[in-house]
This record gives structure tokens, C-alpha cells and sequence, in this order.
């Protein structure tokens, strides 16, 4: 990925190109929202009254990916990256999005306008977009006016850029106010957002039904960001969510998903799934989820309470950038409760809740299209949650096989999740956390003493006692009662029997009856 620095002097070299052309030129959106934020944004879009067809001419590498909805791609660079001996490596571009001011028609398909009429009006295009503080514009080249010297791109990189961690964290010092006071001089807000920003607000633009009846997929996209912000969602932006949940069905199971993996992998996973759950569409996107609500648990185990909570206290513990295949699992381990919960003699019980909730959990994937890869790891962290209470009592050999499941620094994650959501004990994850740490791998996965091959030259025939042979050898190893393959195959002798003599039957014929009888001859 190319450092930020270099995709906003791409960006800056497109407006200049565009000013210089007559054109009005902006950055846009979540770039400028981030800025203003102390964050560092993940890419700079441009907004320009210059149409596709100018930008793509004016420009030599572009791309016409949404030219229909006035958006181009243009590329800036090109410099040979990864140079060595071997000769240049890879020519490396930042691509920056292009999207011509716009007024949009009536999307009937809740996600794309039916028209889009081009407009050369800024003020008229941010109208269109979804929320105030995603709507601002900044002129970086308004801000060159307060520099002395002609080092302008360096001196617009140490205001718009951050460039240490304690200004992401918001540490007044690496930012000063004299610092904002410039960015904030060259932002262009005709819809309020500066001040809902400062506020502490997600409100949509205009009529909230409107924004939300034009692109469904806007209801989540408002849960997510009053969660990543720690942003109140506005009282008619909240209320027109709670009318239109049941809209979310209008959007593809793709973009939901992927909508779901950012409320979980950015850091307020918890107050996502809250908001969720208050604007109802929890229930709509996730109703395996929303049935954890009043699900009560052995208070013995679970003193925290019953299994949303429970589930809110991991979410609230996945850190931002975790796995999504974590996230995943931490979300669903427990789905399997809410239709297995019994009120036993002695207390609470979820018989069979672990194999149930595997099967709900695929029923989700599958659903919401999970790649395989990403579906076998989701489910396989639903289904050995459990496993870790019982490693301190394992044979060597079954610790060992727990041990090698695959990204086992996720079932590890997830069991500690797992318990400073409950009871808070640790004892069990430190041991399997130590075993993890100090066995070899080729303690944990030997190469075999013997395959398939070598039984065979013993004289067995294969067959489905091949797999238990091979089982039985692999467990000896794995406890370190053998160690060679002479010592494996006297194993198998000696639990399965003697091969049967090579001039004898073959074993795969012993139990079919007699060969046939040779054909008469006249």
C-alpha cells in the first residue's frame, strides 16, 4: 500500500490540474471528515465540476469505472518500486477517485440513482450525499496563503497529515489549535457538518427518510459511524432508522456482511451492536443475534448475566484491526444458546448448544456468502470454544491435535475473550497458552513414523482400517510411546493382527466367499 503522504500529493497534483484548467476542485467526504478528526484517511477523493469525459481526457492513466455516475479513477505515478539487482520491480500508482458534481434522480432500486444530472454547482452536489459530517469539502490550496516560502506541498502535508501517533490519539500538543485553525479555514461546509462534527452528531442530510429510502445500505452506515466515532446518532436521523429497518432487506447480503466485519473489526464492536439492536436492525440483519437478549445463565459461570451481555463484553474487548474471522466467531460462539436453554434440576443448561450453534453459524455464512476459507474458521471457533476446558485433562496426544488447529492464536484469543466476559479466570488459558508456546512444532506435527505406502510393502491391504492403523500409530507418537517406524509397524501387528502371508488370500478378499469356479468346457 502507498504511504498516505504520496496518495495526498497525488491528490493535490489532480486539483492543481483541474484549477489550472478553469475547473473547481475539491477533496471530499471521509477524507476531509478524517482530517478534521486527527485521523490519518485511508484515501483522498476528489470532487470537481470538470465532467468524466474532460477528466479523462485531461489525465493519462484513468479509469472509467463509474463514468455512468460521473466517478473516474486517475492514477498519479508510476515509479518503478522494489528496484534491486534483479531490475525494477512493479510500477506503483495512487489512484485517486474523481466524481463530477451531481444531482441524483430517484433510485428505485434503494442503492443507485435511476438519473444522474450533472451539475457545476459544489453546493448543489453535497445534497446528495448521506451525512453532514461525510458532506464537507476542503480547498488544501486556500491554505498555501498562510505559508511564507515556496515549499508549499511540504508545509499542506504538515497540517493535513498526521504524523505521529499522539496526534491520532488526539494529543493536543503534536496538534496545536493554531493547526486546526488553518485546516478549518479551508473547508467549504454548506450543510452544517463542521458543527455536528464539533457536536458529536450523525445526522442526515436534508429529510432522513429520503437519504435512507435512496441507498439502504445508509442505516448501517450510520450505526457504523456513530460507533467508530463515539457519535450520538440525531434524534430524526435515529427515528427515520427505526421506521426503515426492514429496508436493509433491499441490500444484498455482500454489503451488509461487509458493512457487519467493519462494526467489528474497528475497535466499538460493542456499541455498534447496541445501536443495532436500538434502531431495530439487529432483529432485520441478525436475528440469531437478537434472540441472546434475555437468554439467562448459570450465574455460577456467568455472573455478568445472560448471553447478549455476555456477547456485548467480548465485542467490547476485540480490539480494532482483529481478524474478522475472530470477530466472527466471538459474536456467534454462544448462538447456539437461546434454542437449547433448559432450566435443569441443578441449575441452567444449553445441552448441545456447541453443535447447534456450528449449524446456525454455517446457516449465517452461507448466507451472507462467506468465502469457504473464511467459513471453515468461523465455524471452527464455534465449535472448540468449549475444547479448552477440558486441556488440562487431555491425553498428550488429543492436547496436542487441539494444539495444530488451524490460526490457533484465534481459539486462544477467543477462549480469553471468553472468560473476561464471565467469570474472569485465566488459569485455563494460561496453561494452554504455555503449552502453545513451549512445544515444538514438530512435537505438535511430527512427520509420520509410517504412511499408507508402508503398510501396503507390510502386506495390509488398503482398506478402511488404513485410517485406524494410521490413528492409532499417530496417537503413540504423539503420547511418545514410539518413535521409529519399526516401533510403529510392531504397534499395528500387535493391536491389528499380522498382515496375511504375501502367497496367502489377500486380506481385501477374506470375506468375500470362495473365487469363482472356472467355466466348463465341452
Amino acid at each position: 500500500m502507498l504511504p498516505a503522504t504520496e496518495k495526498f500529493e497525488a491528490a493535490i497534483h489532480i486539483l492543481r490540474t483541474l484549477r489550472a484548467a478553469g475547473h473547481e476542485a475539491y477533496l471530499a467526504g471521509g477524507c476531509v471528515r478524517d482530517l478534521l478528526l486527527g485521523r490519518e484517511p485511508a484515501d483522498f477523493d476528489v470532487a470537481t465540476s470538470a465532467t468524466p469525459d474532460v477528466v479523462l481526457g485531461m489525465f493519462p492513466r484513468t479509469f472509467a469505472v463509474g463514468a455512468h455516475f460521473g466517478v473516474v479513477l486517475v492514477a498519479i505515478g508510476g515509479e518503478p518500486a522494489g528496484a534491486g539487482e534483479s531490475g525494477p520491480g512493479e510500477a506503483q500508482f495512487a489512484t485517486t477517485e474523481v466524481a463530477t458534481f451531481r444531482s441524483d434522480g430517484v433510485y428505485s432500486d434503494g442503492r443507485h440513482p435511476d438519473v444522474v444530472r450533472y451539475t457545476a454547482s459544489a453546493a448543489e452536489d453535497v445534497q446528495r450525499r448521506d451525512f453532514t459530517i461525510n458532506a464537507l469539502l476542503l480547498d488544501p490550496l486556500r491554505m498555501g496563503s498562510v505559508f511564507e516560502g515556496k515549499d508549499f506541498e511540504k508545509q499542506v502535508l504538515r497540517f493535513a497529515l498526521p504524523h505521529r501517533r499522539a496526534w491520532v490519539d488526539g494529543d493536543p500538543e503534536s496538534r496545536s489549535s493554531q493547526d486546526d485553525t488553518v485546516l478549518r479555514a479551508a473547508v467549504v461546509d454548506y450543510v452544517g457538518g463542521l458543527a455536528d462534527l464539533d457536536a458529536g452528531v450523525v445526522r442526515a442530510i436534508g429529510r432522513p427518510e429520503q437519504r435512507f429510502e435512496e441507498d439502504h445500505l445508509r442505516l448501517l452506515r450510520g450505526v457504523r459511524f456513530a460507533a467508530r466515532f463515539g457519535f450520538a446518532i440525531e434524534p430524526g436521523t435515529f427515528a427515520a432508522m427505526r421506521k426503515l429497518a426492514g429496508r436493509i432487506h433491499g441490500v444484498s447480503c455482500e454489503r451488509v456482511r461487509d458493512e457487519l466485519t467493519k462494526m467489528l473489526t474497528e475497535g466499538r464492536a460493542r456499541r455498534a451492536f447496541e445501536l443495532l439492536d436500538e434502531t431495530g436492525l439487529l432483529a432485520e440483519v441478525l436475528p440469531e443475534v437478537a434472540k441472546m437478549k434475555g437468554v439467562e445463565q448459570p450465574p455460577q459461570f456467568h455472573p455478568e448475566g445472560d448471553v447478549w451481555t455476555h456477547t456485548l463484553m467480548l465485542l467490547e474487548r476485540l480490539e480494532a484491526g482483529c481478524p474478522m474471522t475472530l470477530a466472527w466467531g466471538a459474536l456467534l460462539h454462544d448462538v447456539g444458546k437461546p434454542p437449547t436453554f433448559r432450566v435443569a434440576p441443578d441449575r441452567i443448561r444449553f445441552d448441545g448448544h456447541v453443535e447447534v450453534g456450528v449449524a446456525m453459524g454455517a446457516e449465517i455464512c452461507r448466507r451472507f456468502r462467506f468465502s469457504n476459507d473464511e467459513t471453515r474458521q468461523i465455524l471452527a471457533l464455534i465449535e472448540n470454544h468449549m475444547k479448552f476446558a477440558d486441556a488440562p485433562r487431555m491425553k498428550e496426544s488429543t492436547l496436542k491435535r487441539f494444539l495444530r488447529l488451524d490460526r490457533f492464536d484465534e481459539h486462544l484469543a477467543l477462549h480469553r475473550l471468553d472468560c473476561l466476559a464471565a467469570h474472569g479466570i485465566l488459569d485455563t488459558w494460561e496453561f494452554v497458552r504455555e503449552k502453545h508456546e513451549s512445544m515444538p512444532s514438530e512435537a505438535v506435527r511430527p512427520a509420520p513414523l509410517v504412511t499408507g505406502r508402508e503398510l501396503i510393502a507390510e502386506g495390509y491391504a488398503p482398506g478402511r482400517r488404513f485410517k485406524e492403523m494410521l490413528h492409532a500409530v499417530e496417537d503413540a507418537q504423539l503420547e511418545g510411546s514410539i518413535s521409529t517406524a519399526e516401533e510403529a509397524l510392531a504397534l499395528v501387528r500387535e493391536r491389528f493382527g499380522k498382515a496375511p502371508e504375501a502367497a496367502g488370500t489377500p486380506e481385501s478378499q477374506t470375506d468375500k466367499g470362495p473365487p469363482p469356479s472356472p467355466p466348463h468346457t465341452l
